[in-house]
Formats: C-alpha cells, sequence, structure tokens
C-alpha cells in the first residue's frame, strides 16, 4: 500500500480510546498522518484531537475560550471519588482564580534566582547518583537515576524528609496513570487510593509546617500556607491537592525529560558524540529532547463559546486534546521534524504548553536536565542499553518505567 494511502487508513481508524499496541512503541507515524488527513479529528466520544501546530496555539493563547476547568469532563470519567476531587481542585485544571492564586504562590518560589541558587546542590545529588552506579555493571536508568533526581528536587522544595520519600514516585504514577484517555478499573483503584494515601500524609507535613514554618522565599509549602497578602489563603483541600499536583509534575515529566534524552542518545550515536565533543550544546540539546520526545503528550481545553479551528466549526462545550506530541513533530514548524537535532535553532517547540498554563516549573526542569545528562554523558560516555526498554503503555506521558543499561 503506496505510503499516502497507509497514512489516510491510519488518521481514518484513529480513537484515543481504542489505540493499537504499535501506538505506545511508535505514536509519530500516527501523528503525521492525522495532521495530513484529519488535522481536526473528531472522536467516536464527540471529543475533538488537534495535530497541526498552528491548530494548537491558538487554543493555549485564549483561556477565556478555551478553559481548563475540568468538572463537566472528569465528573462522568471518575464519579464521586479522590480522584475527581484531586484532578478538579489541581492547578493545572483549574482556570483564573483559583489558578491565578496558586500559579503566583508556586512562581514566586522557583525565581531564576532561587533556580540557580539550587544547582551546586543539584550536582551534588546527581554525583552521588553516579558514584552509586559506578559500581554496578548493569543499572536501571530511571530507578537509579531519572526517576530519583526529581524526587529529591521537589522533596526538598516541599521539605518531605528524606527518611518519607520512598512512596512518593508510586504515588505519582498511580494518580497520573489516571489521567490516561482510557480510565480501566485497575488504574482507578490505583489512583483512588493513592490519592488518600498521598492526602493524608501531607496532612501531617502540612501540619507540621504550619507549626514551624520556613523561609517562604524558597519553602513552597510555607508560601502556599502562608499566602502573598494579594489573595485568601489556599483552603485545607485547594493545599493538599496543589501539593500532590506539585509532586507529581514535578517528578513524572522531569524523570521523562531524563529518561528520553538517555535513550535517544543511544538510537543516534552520532549526536551523542556531537554532544560528548561539545558538551555546551546540552542547552540546546534539552530544548531538542523536549521537542523529539514530549514528556506530556496531550494537553485539554473545552471551549466556552462556539468557535472555528483548522477551518472546522466546534460547538461550545466542544473537549479538544491538543496533541503536543504531533505539534513538536509538525514540519511546517520544524524542518526535518522527525530527526535529533541538538543544535537546532529556532526550536519553539511547546513541550512546556503555552499561555497561562506554561508550566510553572519549565526552568527547574530545563535545569535538572542539563545537570543530569551533561554529567552523566561526561562519566559514563560509553553506555548501551541492556535489554529492552520497558515504556509502560501510556499515551499522555511519554517515558519508560525501566531502560536497562551497560555502564
Amino acid at each position: 500500500m503506496p505510503v499516502d494511502d497507509d497514512d489516510r487508513e491510519r488518521a481514518a481508524r484513529f480513537d484515543l480510546a481504542h489505540l493499537p499496541e504499535d501506538y505506545y512503541a511508535d505514536p509519530y507515524p500516527y501523528y503525521r498522518a492525522l495532521r495530513e488527513h484529519q488535522p481536526v479529528k473528531q472522536m467516536p466520544d464527540g471529543s475533538w484531537f488537534l495535530t497541526r501546530y498552528d491548530d494548537i496555539l491558538p487554543v493555549y493563547r485564549d483561556p477565556k475560550i478555551w478553559s481548563s476547568d475540568k468538572k463537566r469532563e472528569f465528573g462522568p470519567k471518575y464519579g464521586p471519588s479522590p480522584l475527581l476531587t484531586h484532578h478538579t481542585t489541581s492547578l493545572v485544571f483549574n482556570d483564573p482564580p483559583l489558578h491565578t492564586r496558586v500559579r503566583r504562590a508556586i512562581v514566586g518560589a522557583l525565581s531564576q534566582r532561587h533556580i540557580a541558587a539550587m544547582e551546586p546542590a543539584l550536582a551534588a545529588l546527581v554525583d552521588r547518583l553516579l558514584d552509586g552506579i559506578a559500581v554496578l555493571r548493569r543499572v536501571d536508568l530511571i530507578d537509579a537515576y531519572a526517576g530519583a533526581i526529581p524526587v529529591e528536587i521537589i522533596g526538598n522544595l516541599l521539605g518531605v524528609p528524606h527518611a518519607e520519600r520512598g512512596p512518593l514516585r508510586g504515588w505519582s504514577l498511580a494518580i497520573l496513570g489516571a489521567l490516561e484517555p482510557v480510565l480501566t478499573p485497575a488504574r482507578a483503584d490505583a489512583g483512588n487510593r493513592a490519592v488518600v494515601e498521598m492526602s493524608a500524609y501531607l496532612k501531617t507535613l502540612i501540619d507540621e509546617r504550619r507549626a514551624n514554618p520556613r523561609d517562604a522565599a524558597t519553602d513552597v509549602l510555607t508560601r502556599l500556607i502562608q499566602g502573598d497578602g494579594k489573595d485568601e489563603p489556599l483552603t485545607e483541600s485547594e493545599l493538599t491537592h496543589q501539593c500532590i499536583f506539585l509532586l507529581n509534575a514535578g517528578h513524572e515529566t522531569t524523570t521523562n525529560l531524563i529518561g528520553n534524552a538517555l535513550h535517544a542518545l543511544t538510537q543516534c550515536p552520532a549526536e551523542r558524540a556531537r554532544l560528548i565533543a561539545d558538551p555546551s550544546l546540552v542547552h540546546s540539546a534539552v530544548e531538542e529532547f523536549l521537542r523529539f520526545e514530549s514528556s506530556n503528550q496531550l494537553g485539554n481545553r473545552i471551549s466556552t463559546a462556539a468557535c472555528v479551528v483548522g477551518g472546522i466549526e466546534l460547538p461550545v462545550q466542544a473537549r479538544v486534546t491538543m496533541c503536543i506530541g504531533a505539534a513538536n513533530r509538525d514540519p511546517a514548524q520544524f524542518p526535518d521534524p522527525d530527526r535529533l537535532d541538538l543544535a537546532r535553532t529556532p526550536n519553539r517547540h511547546i513541550a512546556f504548553g503555552f499561555g497561562i498554563h506554561t508550566c510553572a516549573g519549565l526552568n527547574l526542569a530545563r535545569l535538572e536536565g542539563r545537570v543530569a545528562i551533561s554529567r552523566f554523558l561526561a562519566r559514563f560516555p560509553h553506555y548501551a542499553l541492556d535489554g529492552a526498554p520497558v515504556r509502560g503503555g501510556r499515551a499522555r506521558f511519554r517515558g519508560f518505567l525501566h531502560l536497562p543499561a551497560r555502564i
């Protein structure tokens, strides 16, 4: 079958609720087919799937027409449950004024100055992890490295004691796994249990911080508790769920960035050699890793008025999924988009979203990526995969659960 006919068939059959197995390993042929043949595609459930960069960016730009409030959408999906409470309270799934209040508190503790001050401790953490890896012949780069770094950094920001950080990654995977397009009973059970357990833990942490506040300039939890004096303080429920969101978002996406980058370099030896030869490329390399394998592949909005997207008239209350992974490989924006080019410029990817919902921790994620990738390559330039990587069968978050390697 000619490629174009094959792509037409892919686009015609594409259903986010019934994804084929090969999609999880490589979704990009499906994204290409949709961009070319059905860039604004209506799913069988009535929602719309967007794949072109120039269609997605205006949705991000207009938060009045395109709402992030998910109460209407998530109610039928989760029913009355801890997951519903969490995902309709957290920063990412809300509009102003709640979104504005929480974001202002978080961004205040993640200024460029504060992030720059974190670099020495981050480098020391990375070096300790690399020392531990050095004594091993075989290692899982997710468990031992990519997943360990952001848990420690976000744990530090919220002041989670080191001895109490063990469950954080498991809770995060369970709660975020429930955001997949299809909510299986197993995902629902695991996600609800994780919200309950994480909330109970955070209550003890919040109570301790109320009794013993820290410097609000650098301690995000103290800042969230005290507010900035401009807004009403967060309720206990709002506070708990913003902490869950911060721990999850700061952990999962950065783990994926580091893991995806280390994997991509094993598949692109010329680019790996290029980065090793010129470590100063790491700044543009991190941007390219974010574009090439976006940690978060899907975003969602719902329209508050009838509108036109990509020449298609959409009604009020239209649910849209914005495919970040497809937009970041759109040839209309990125020449030769399926090639990893660590010096690519310009590189206006939307891996961190855009507009008022641009990721509040993007500069911290970039710093973690630069330090983790550059120091790993300096220490282990000849690392290689040692077994099949495990992706975990997720559509929204693209990363690895396991990445076995030889050092």
